[in-house]
């Protein structure tokens, strides 16, 4: 999927792109589907379902992206990458930002987290890399890209609001597109205009905790950029747990509680119309 200029032009002017967290192909297949602008990769969804294990980094970086280029293959919406701390110092990091804009990522969001991160809406609190080590690593990835129209996105998990203006000043100063603040650290929307005013340019949200309870205008008043990056697959882990429960005991399919894709519909949406249709051309001899 190619990059585009379109797409940046529409995020640095904030025109809210709203995308869904993909945690597989699949997900990022029906997030498209259902409509949204873009599809952002959640380290969260990964590390849970590549290996069944809590988001601490525990996966390399070259296992997350074997997991974006799967969902690039699939869609043609732009995607979003998390890439956690980049996976070493600056120099990793250029090599990291390299190999996920090999692979067609519109955008990747990388973190001031000390290595190996931890997801900071899962632990008590977290550690953060010193504001110059953080800016070299933005410079280095900003210097790493080759394609302009990728772009980038520092997050900063810092929970001091001032530290985090601070930061987000010195991030794009360094090369950073976007910044990125934790859901934890702003309270209100007026923390987040403030924030957006002191960086000068648009914010990415991931809408958790608190800031689900936005409202769409003021989330497009701020963010350039909003992702449900949890909802996919807190819903597929809800509904898979309740029927497989109902199950495993009933052992019938009768009267399972959530409803099921309809296995024609299935089976269409996955596209093996297309590939009976590449059967029958090019495999007409046997």
């Amino acid at each position: 999927m190619a990059r585009t200029s379109e797409f940046r032009d529409r995020v640095l002017n904030q025109k809210t792109v709203w995308a869904a967290g993909a945690y597989d192909a699949l997900s990022a297949k029906l997030i498209e589907d259902t409509g949204f602008d873009a599809v952002m990769t959640s380290g969260f969804g990964v590390s849970a379902s590549h290996l069944g294990l809590p988001d601490a980094e525990l996966y390399t970086m070259s296992e997350n992206l074997s997991v974006v280029r799967n969902v690039i293959n699939v869609v043609n919406v732009p995607v979003i990458a998390d890439i956690d701390t980049g996976y070493g110092n600056a120099i990793n990091v250029m090599r990291t930002v390299r190999e996920f804009e090999a692979a067609g990522c519109s955008a990747v969001i990388l973190e001031d987290q000390v290595a190996p991160k931890r997801c900071p809406i899962c632990v008590g609190g977290v550690e953060v890399i010193d504001k110059d080590e953080a800016v070299s690593k933005i410079a280095a990835a900003a210097a790493a890209r080759r394609d302009p129209n990728m772009l980038i996105i520092a997050r900063t998990d810092v929970v001091d609001e001032q530290e985090a203006m601070e930061r987000g000043k010195a991030y794009v100063a360094a090369g950073a597109d976007i910044i990125q603040p934790i859901s934890r650290c702003f309270k209100s929307i007026e923390g987040l205009r403030a924030l957006r005013q002191a960086v000068g340019v648009p914010l990415s949200l991931q809408l958790l905790g608190w800031l689900e309870g936005l409202a769409p205008k003021e989330v497009e008043e701020v963010a350039g950029m909003a992702t449900f990056a949890l909802v996919p697959l807190m819903t597929a882990a809800a509904a898979l747990r309740e029927n497989l429960s109902a199950l495993a005991k009933s052992k019938t399919t009768k009267d399972l509680p959530r409803p099921r894709t309809d296995h024609n519909d299935f089976i269409d949406f996955i596209g093996f119309k297309k590939v009976e249709e590449l059967q029958l051309k090019y495999l007409r001899a046997s």
